[in-house]
């Protein structure tokens, strides 16, 4: 990858890296803009000399791009319909020592801004007794992202920045840890873009940038709709297909 990174002279831009513990267990969870988030989240861990070893949905498994990376570097693929493996699985590694990758939203957020929040990666803190790391990723969506041109740009800058931990434990409310965590990667997302040193080249280059920040993107109400929507339309598809193999 790193071959590829020089070849299309990517920049990255890390900040609090050394808020990524050097040892131990540690759930990193971060946003998600693009199908490379997860290379770009690992690379954060390097300073700490941390490997991170991430929980994905299982279709980015299936992914041509993404998917012999994720299975070669050991991730742990997600079945929405039967996930209480996956999270034993990390469980397991938690408690081993080792640094599990989340991406609470679940799936990539199309708005470009925090949506609404799985509570797995406060639960699994709690479970584990380990610190929860928040974190974003900024700029990998002009590269490859779902529903976007995917395109080459050389000399992208790629915006990784790091908070401050949080210590859930099984006392909590993994449901107002989660709202916590939803601040604090708002906050981060929001510092992000403001550092970051691209801008659009023109009115037809805003697509990706958030509306709130003057961007074309889709509102986070707009992308709710067409997440439900395609939601729909896969259980309408996999209805459809049950009924032809009945």
């Amino acid at each position: 990858m790193r071959v590829a990174f020089k070849v299309l002279g990517l920049k990255f831009d890390i900040t609090g890296a050394e808020n990524i513990p050097t040892q131990g267990g540690a759930v990193l969870a971060s946003n998600h803009v693009s199908y490379l988030d997860f290379i770009f989240v690992g690379l954060t861990a390097q300073p700490s000399k941390r490997l991170v070893r991430f929980m994905a949905k299982d279709s980015v498994f299936s992914n041509k791009v993404s998917g012999p990376l994720m299975r070669g570097m050991k991730h742990i693929p997600v079945d929405r319909d039967a996930g209480a493996g996956a999270f034993d699985s990390a469980l397991d590694a938690l408690r081993a020592g080792e640094v599990i990758g989340v991406f609470p939203e679940a799936t990539i957020s199309v708005a470009f801004q925090i949506k609404k929040l799985k509570s797995g990666s406060a639960r699994m803190a709690a479970e584990a007794g380990v610190p929860l790391v928040p974190m974003v990723t900024w700029g990998g969506q002009r590269l490859y992202s779902k529903g976007t041109p995917r395109q080459a740009r050389r000399g992208t800058t790629i915006g990784l920045n790091v908070g401050e931990p949080m210590y859930p434990t099984m006392a909590d409310d993994p449901v107002e840890v989660t709202a916590e965590l939803k601040l604090r990667l708002e906050a981060l997302l929001a510092d992000s873009i403001e550092r970051y040193p691209d801008q659009p080249e023109d009115d037809n280059d805003r697509w990706w940038m958030p509306a709130n920040h003057g961007g074309t993107a889709p509102t986070v109400e707009r992308a709710t709709e067409m997440e439900a929507q395609a939601t729909a339309r896969r259980r309408a598809a996999r209805a459809a297909r049950e009924e032809e193999q009945a």
